[in-house]
C-alpha cells in the first residue's frame, strides 16, 4: 500500500483508523490488539485519537492495548490531539478551549502516559481557539518537537486565517489540517482552506468522510440527493457506495487522507478498495454537485 508523505520525518498510511468511538466498541485489550493488528496487516498503520475522546478513556484503552502487545507501537504512526476541555460548573458540564503553552505541554505529557508511549508521531491542536495566541501555541509545539515528545505537529478544524497565523509562527512546520469533508459538507472549500492546502502542498486528514453515517440513513434531502448519485456511480463501477465516496475524497489533487470510524472489517476493506478505483473527472463533479449545495459556474 502506498504511503502519504507529510514531511521528511513522517508519512501516514493513505487511510487512517480512527478510535473516537472506541468506548462504544466494548473491546477487551486483547480484542483491541487483534483489531489493530488486522489494520496493520492490511497496510492501515496510522491510528488517530484525542484526549477529549470519551474524556481520555480512548487514549487509556489504546495504551492498555499497546501494553498487551508491545510490538504494535513500533509498527504504527500514532496521532493525538489537544485543546478541548470540560469544566463542571453548577452541576453542568461546560466545554471550552485552551491552547496556552502550559496546557499544551501538560496535555501532551498526560497523553503519553495514558497511551504508554514515549512519543507521538503527530500532535494536533484539536479546534480553533477564539482566545488564541499563535506565538504562544507555536512555542509549546516547537518545544515538544525539540524534546522528542512529538515528531510532527498540525491542527484540526482550522480556517485558513488561523492556520496561516500558526504556520507562520511555526516557521512553516505544520504538516496537516484534519478537517471535515464529505459529499454533503463543503465548509473548507467555501472558506478557501482546500485551496490554501493545495497551494502549500499540505495533505489534509479527513474526518467524517461518510457524514457520520447520515448518507446511508437518509438524514436529510442533501444526503438523499447525494446518495442517489453515489449509488448510480457505484453501479457503473461495480463497487459499493462506501468505496466510491472514499475514492472521491482521494481523487482530489490535495492528497486527502480519510479517517475510518468503524471497527468493522468489511468497512475497512471497502475503504482500502477505494485505492484501486479510478473515477472519471466528470464523476468527481457529479458527486460534488449532487447534494445541490455546490453550483458549478
Amino acid at each position: 500500500m502506498k504511503i502519504v508523505k507529510l514531511s521528511d520525518k513522517l508519512s501516514l498510511s493513505p487511510i487512517v483508523q480512527g478510535f473516537w468511538r472506541l468506548e462504544n466498541w466494548n473491546m477487551t485489550a486483547k480484542e483491541l490488539t487483534d483489531y489493530m493488528n488486522t489494520c496493520i496487516e492490511r497496510g492501515v498503520t496510522t491510528f488517530d485519537t484525542a484526549e477529549i475522546y470519551s474524556s481520555t478513556l480512548c487514549e487509556k484503552s489504546m495504551g492498555e492495548a499497546f501494553a498487551e502487545d508491545k510490538t504494535i507501537r513500533d509498527k504504527i504512526q500514532l496521532v493525538s490531539k489537544t485543546g478541548i476541555f470540560q469544566q463542571e460548573i453548577n452541576g453542568s458540564t461546560f466545554g471550552y478551549y485552551n491552547t496556552t503553552y502550559d496546557r499544551i505541554i501538560r496535555s501532551c505529557k498526560e497523553s503519553l502516559q495514558r497511551l504508554k508511549t514515549d512519543y507521538l508521531d503527530l500532535y494536533l491542536i484539536h479546534r480553533e481557539d477564539p482566545c488564541f495566541d499563535p506565538w504562544e501555541t507555536a512555542r509549546a509545539l516547537k518545544d515538544l518537537k525539540r524534546e522528542g515528545m512529538v515528531k510532527e505537529v498540525g491542527v484540526s478544524n482550522f480556517d485558513p486565517f488561523k492556520f496561516d497565523a500558526l504556520n507562520k509562527a511555526m516557521d512553516g512546520e505544520l504538516v496537516t489540517n484534519q478537517i471535515e469533508w464529505n459529499p454533503v459538507c463543503f465548509e473548507h472549500f467555501e472558506s478557501g482552506m482546500m485551496d490554501y492546502l493545495a497551494l502549500h502542498k499540505i495533505h489534509p486528514m479527513i474526518w467524517s468522510p461518510l457524514a457520520g453515517g447520515r448518507l446511508f440513513t437518509g438524514g436529510d434531502e442533501h444526503c438523499k440527493k447525494a446518495m442517489e448519485k453515489i449509488r448510480e456511480i457505484a453501479a457503473r463501477h461495480g463497487e459499493e457506495p462506501d468505496t466510491i465516496i472514499y475514492s472521491w475524497l482521494m481523487y482530489h489533487p490535495v492528497g486527502a487522507i480519510p479517517l475510518l470510524g468503524s471497527n468493522r472489517l468489511d468497512r475497512l476493506e471497502l475503504a482500502i478498495k477505494a485505492l484501486s478505483v479510478k473515477l472519471e473527472r466528470y464523476e468527481w463533479y457529479e458527486i460534488y454537485a449532487a447534494s445541490g449545495q455546490q453550483v458549478l459556474r
